[in-house]
């Protein structure tokens, strides 16, 4: 046999060995731990770890919505696109708590006018006060501006799965909860 094919066929014999080497090492390696559910956003927990006033004067922990749907409704009575959305959201509620959705209305408000407000405009959905830090807590979810009306979903898993800055309407809500 000449030098150079001694050659050739040494280096593929190695060649061939590494790869059966490699092989049996990769199918000895044990399986990747399955990926687990990522953390919620920092923004998301702080959220869930919040307590609103209620207009009863107790205080309304929204940790007991975790796991379902939440739409959180930032809202004033001073506030005309609020004051106008509002009766369909309460359809919205309506309609979909059966399918687990739930509605909170956070009112960025003093308790005596929301309270004389809901007595003209019942609304069917818990309603609290979004305190003296609501429009900071409008700014972290996500609406730079601040501005109202601003709603916001939670999904199942407690993270924002949508955000709308300005008046909702019956049907996105309704959209929004078959998908």
């Amino acid at each position: 046999m000449k030098p150079l094919s001694r050659r050739l066929l040494l280096t593929g014999a190695g060649l061939g060995a590494a790869a059966l080497g490699a092989s049996f090492a990769w199918r000895r390696q044990p399986a990747p731990a399955p990926a687990s559910a990522p953390a919620p956003s920092p923004v998301a927990q702080a959220f869930w770890a919040r307590r609103f006033p209620g207009l009863d004067g107790a205080e309304l922990d929204v940790a007991r919505w975790r796991g379902q749907p939440l739409l959180v409704n930032f809202w004033a009575t001073w506030c005309p696109p609020c004051v106008k959305e509002l009766p369909e959201i309460n359809q919205f509620y309506n309609e979909a708590r059966s399918k687990g959705w739930q509605v909170l209305g956070l009112a960025i408000d003093k308790a005596e006018p929301v309270k004389a407000f809901l007595q003209k405009t019942p609304l069917d959905f818990p309603v609290a006060l979004g305190g003296p830090d609501g429009l900071a807590l409008v700014r972290d979810l996500g609406n730079a501006a601040g501005g109202l009306p601003f709603s916001v979903i939670f999904d199942e898993r407690g993270e924002i799965s949508w955000r709308r800055m300005g008046v909702t309407h019956l049907q996105e809500l309704r959209d929004l909860a078959r998908s």
